[in-house]
């Protein structure tokens, strides 16, 4: 999975990807809230990060740098 991104932020596609594998591990994400509020945001990376699964660990650190990279 690749992050594209538009404007810096990652596509809603990119996002949904996360919030399903997120879900997968018993964790559900809000996607407003996760584009709006940049505490929430760093919360759920921080707990995708440490997550049994690979593909939702490799999604949240792309998903790291595209928003770290936007100055999210």
């Amino acid at each position: 999975m690749v992050f594209a991104t538009v404007d810096g932020f990652p596509t809603l596609t990119d996002l949904v990807d996360f919030k399903w594998l997120m879900a997968a591990e018993g964790h559900p994400v809000h996607l407003e809230r996760l584009q709006s509020d940049a505490a929430y945001a760093r919360q759920c990376l921080s707990r995708a990060a440490s997550a049994r699964s690979a593909p939702l660990r490799w999604s949240a650190a792309r998903l790291d740098r595209a928003l770290t990279a936007a100055g999210y």
